[in-house]
């Protein structure tokens, strides 16, 4: 049986603003990372997505990031020490957990966003304080890196369950990490190319680069970015062409 799980970001509203068709993707994906505050969300948000994920059977986890509402947490933020990001990280994962337990909901896995997940896949140091805020929480939980970079690495070494994430929306550097989204290319568009692409990655184990090489992947976990106008249309082709591959679609934390 070839099972996978299918991932969004969500929760990334925050007061009276809204960002994404929440709702219409937790009837698609089987995993919601669920904003912890520092980008988006607020209290009442997180507890609203938790909710709408505990109603149809979707796993949730801490999508937590860099301390950043006014750039959506996608700006490089340098100058903190790791120690002082693996503080910012407990006390985000721990704000979801406290919602999640007073929901009868156990958080299942944790989901670097933004600036802080592309930094931390390129630093050894700060995917180690990522890795340790984890398991200082909750061992149990499982950490989404990247394959081949230091976030699986620091993982592994912390004795971590990981899930190793590919992306149907957006492109890949030559160093396996994500393109940069100012460059052409490298958010994807396309719903019914992107699963195609899906496929063909799980298939060789490899995907290209926006350079040309390409990069040796394994995958646990597919992600599709909520905050796009087209993000329900590509996660509802993604997910059929999986089942229609044969794959199993279930929560990362239902079988890793």
């Amino acid at each position: 049986m070839k099972m996978i799980d299918l991932n969004c970001d969500m929760g990334e509203g925050f007061g009276v603003y809204s960002l994404g068709d929440d709702a219409a993707m937790l009837d698609i994906v089987t995993s919601a990372n669920i904003a912890c505050g520092f980008h988006a969300g607020d209290p009442l948000v997180m507890a609203q997505t938790l909710a709408l994920a505990k109603a149809r059977g979707v796993g949730c986890g801490a999508h937590p990031s860099f301390m950043d509402l006014w750039g959506f947490g996608r700006r490089p933020i340098h100058g903190q020490s790791p120690a002082d990001i693996e503080k910012q990280l407990i006390y985000q994962i721990g704000a979801l957990q406290a919602l999640a337990h007073a929901q009868g909901l156990r958080l299942g896995h944790v989901k670097t966003h933004g600036s802080l997940g592309n930094m931390a896949n390129e630093d050894i140091d700060l995917a180690r304080a990522v890795a340790r805020a984890i398991k200082v929480v909750d061992p149990g939980l499982i950490f989404v890196v990247m394959p081949g970079l230091p976030t699986e690495r620091a993982g592994e070494e912390a004795g971590l369950k990981v899930a190793r994430e590919i992306y149907a929306d957006r492109a890949y550097a030559a160093n396996g990490n994500l393109a940069s989204r100012k460059l052409p290319g490298a958010v994807l568009h396309d719903a019914e190319a992107a699963a195609a692409r899906i496929l063909d990655i799980l298939d060789s184990g490899a995907v290209a680069s926006l350079e040309g090489p390409r990069i040796p992947v394994r995958a646990d976990t597919i992600c599709v970015h909520g905050d796009t106008a087209d993000a329900v249309a590509m996660a509802r082709a993604v997910r059929t062409r999986l089942t229609a591959a044969g794959y199993v679609l279930q929560p990362m934390a239902n079988w890793l």
